[in-house]
């Protein structure tokens, strides 16, 4: 990731959303921000290609949801969408993918607002993994699948900054040499990537994971299934096991920067790369408009 902009957003009564922007590597929020001390907040990443802002109002729909689960305040949405427009408008053309990345944290210690911000930055390029496939390992959450509705404050199914699990499981993924992760609940359901969304395909049916299993509505995915139905594909939201993974026929890992990944592996055994749907879906996905 190469930062480039950031534009803090005052959520107090008298900022009103007052706009101000800083050099990324300037430090300007508080070490009591309780986004730092505790990882209490949400964020978002949005794609942003030939300057244009992919996918923005379900990325907002999603940040709002997450507020919600976190007990935020509602946010604002012109508010943040000035935020989100200023710091892509600052990503230059570069083969790279653009992207923004906007934080709503519960502010600080003692505090009577949020603090917000979005920055800019230019994300990997991700067309190695798309032509050539990622490693993928299955891990258990070690949640049941019905964690969302038993106990909801474990806030699965938020966009969350307390990311320390999702960047463990990266490290043990690397550990088995692979490059990222499928959960899998303590009771055998699969879930979803620490950063993205599963999608399988079994003949000419596309599947992924309903999000009552407490797992984020995927945005990429969900552009992805439209792109499938568009070019005759029947798409399914449905319960997923691992031994489906190991029976389906393709297995993609999407999210915003990334787009639609194909899995040349899983857990150590070779798997079908199936290229004309992923450059089905990818082609589409770099052509999403807000």
């Amino acid at each position: 990731m190469t930062p480039l902009s950031l534009f803090v957003l005052d959520l107090s009564a008298e900022g009103a959303g007052r706009l101000t922007r800083h050099d990324p590597a300037e430090p300007v929020i508080p070490v009591t921000d309780l986004g730092v001390t505790r990882g209490d907040g949400i964020f978002e990443t949005i794609a942003v290609r030939g300057g244009v802002l992919q996918a923005l109002g379900p990325h907002l729909d999603r940040f709002e949801r997450s507020a919600a689960m976190l007990d935020l305040p509602v946010p604002n949405r012109a508010h943040w969408t000035e935020a989100i427009e200023a710091a892509a408008a600052a990503i230059p053309e570069d083969p790279r993918p653009g992207a923004v990345k906007f934080v709503m944290t519960r502010g600080i210690e003692g505090g009577s607002h949020p603090t917000g911000w979005a920055l800019g930055f230019l994300a990997d390029d991700p067309s190695g993994e798309r032509a050539g496939g990622i490693k993928v390992v299955t891990l258990d959450r070690g949640y049941r699948h019905d964690v969302a509705q038993t106990s909801p404050w474990l806030l699965q199914g938020a966009k969350s900054l307390a990311y320390a699990v999702n960047k463990a499981a990266g490290r043990e993924a690397a550990r088995h040499g692979a490059d990222d992760v499928i959960f899998v609940s303590s009771d055998d359901y699969v879930l979803e990537g620490p950063s993205s969304t599963v999608i399988a395909r079994f003949g000419d049916i596309a599947v992924t994971p309903p999000v009552e299993l407490g797992i984020l509505p995927g945005t990429t995915q969900a552009d992805a299934f439209t792109a499938l139905e568009a070019h005759g594909v029947t798409t399914l939201i449905k319960n997923l096991s691992p031994a489906d993974l190991v029976e389906a026929d393709a297995l993609w890992l999407c999210s915003s920067t990334r787009g639609a990944a194909p899995i040349r592996e899983l857990d150590g055994a070779a798997r079908t790369v199936d290229a004309a749907w992923t450059e089905l879906m990818n082609t589409d996905l770099d052509a999403r408009r807000r």
